[in-house]
């Protein structure tokens, strides 16, 4: 799937510059353009990927170019306002080769969370391709203001893309760990999910062509409808084989090994329950997902159709859905086998149900402190009872 994705804020620029890293580590090639685009010079100065001629400064004339400062409702303005500059780098994107746009935004800062939604609905106005998002909430020990933002940000970016993908933070950062260590190990987790989701179907010269091809109107197919999305994975680490009567045995040719094609169909088939089953990049309740998507990667001779259609029958039977899709993606060299899934159309999670009810919270304590912090103001001020003339 060919995407052009705009990191909108310090958290967006930071995870389309590791797609960018991940693209050339792996060969994948899946981000077909790519642009940044925030408030805070020095975020666009720190990212090593995105070329420097797509990296957007924009609200020059409100921040001098040092952010927002948390304040999601000035980025919001701000990005409507400076929306001809944005527009102006997505113009030397060949929108004719891309089959979407990616918005990514952290949800919780000020930048992102405020222009994501402004910059998504812009784009769906003028073009036809599908535009998502990919969102990321921040940890609940960031403190209500993040919260809040995160809240408000979420309502409005769900309702102006084709279907919003979450990472909530709160569920994978580790206790003792660094900031700087634990976001940079965040990312790395995004890329990894989302680079083998979107890059399956892509096949280059010399690649093995998949038994049951995942293209990008399966993905389209699977985030349509709108909507919140959330992605699955699990991993096993494998021996690459390179005989081919061994690759013929294990893909169910004739004189097939019925114990290597058990084990290798065991392995596919406990691989889908724990990415099901194991951390959600938005954990959920996986019965009553509306749709869902099932990719297979690794070396070929560890993939095969029974363990593929036995996976995607247990995901239907968890699901309760008609509409779930699944498909290999064969990966020489990877070491690994692994299993990406994509649950679309979730509705059960307790994680948003709890953000929006700490937010409103929030709001009203905000709302408290205000108005005390008036009144205390005032009696400061005016605490003598001969009160002074202002100067003007």
């Amino acid at each position: 799937m060919k995407l052009a994705m705009i990191g909108f804020g310090q958290a967006g620029g930071k995870i389309v510059d590791k797609f960018l890293e991940y693209d050339k580590r792996t060969g994948s090639e899946i981000v077909r353009a790519a642009t940044a685009v925030n408030t805070a010079k020095a975020d666009l100065m720190g990212l090593e990927h995105i070329p420097e001629d797509q990296r957007v400064l924009i609200g020059q004339s409100r921040v001098k170019g040092h952010g927002v400062g948390a304040d999601n409702e000035l980025g919001a303005e701000i990005a409507e306002e400076d929306i001809d500059e944005v527009q102006g780098a997505i113009d030397s994107i060949p929108v004719h080769e891309v089959d979407a746009f990616l918005v990514v935004a952290g949800l919780g800062g000020g930048t992102g969370s405020g222009g994501a939604p402004v910059l998504a609905k812009h784009l769906k106005r003028i073009y036809t391709e599908p535009v998502y998002g990919l969102g990321v909430l921040p940890g609940s020990d960031e403190g209500g203001i993040y919260t809040l933002n995160a809240a408000r940000s979420f309502q409005t970016f769900v309702g102006e893309v084709d279907n919003l993908m979450v990472f909530d933070n709160d569920a994978w950062r580790k206790t003792g760990e660094s900031v700087q260590g634990g976001y940079e190990e965040i990312n790395e987790e995004i890329v990894r999910r989302f680079g083998i989701l979107f890059g399956a179907g892509e096949v280059s010269e010399g690649q093995e062509v998949a038994e049951s091809v995942v293209d990008s109107s399966e993905i389209i197919n699977t985030l349509s409808g709108g909507g919140v999305s959330t992605v699955g994975y699990a991993e096993e680490e494998v021996e690459e084989q390179s005989s081919s009567g061994l690759l013929s045995r294990l893909r169910g040719d004739e004189g097939e090994d019925e114990l290597d094609t058990a084990h290798t169909t065991n392995r596919i088939t406990s691989l889908v329950r724990k990415a099901a089953l194991g951390r959600l990049t938005l954990p959920c309740e996986i019965e009553g997902a509306e749709r869902a998507l099932l990719v297979l990667s690794g070396p070929p001779q560890y993939l095969n159709r029974k363990g593929i259609e036995r996976g995607r029958k247990w995901l239907e039977e968890q699901t309760g859905s008609m509409e779930v899709r699944g498909g290999d993606y064969p990966y020489k060299g990877s070491g690994f086998v692994a299993s990406v899934i994509l649950l679309a159309g979730v509705t059960n999670v307790p994680r948003i149900k709890e953000l929006q009810q700490v937010a409103i919270e929030a709001q009203d304590n905000l709302d408290e402190i205000r108005e005390e912090s008036e009144d205390n103001l005032d009696e400061l001020v005016n605490d003598d009872e001969d009160e002074l003339e202002s100067l003007f």
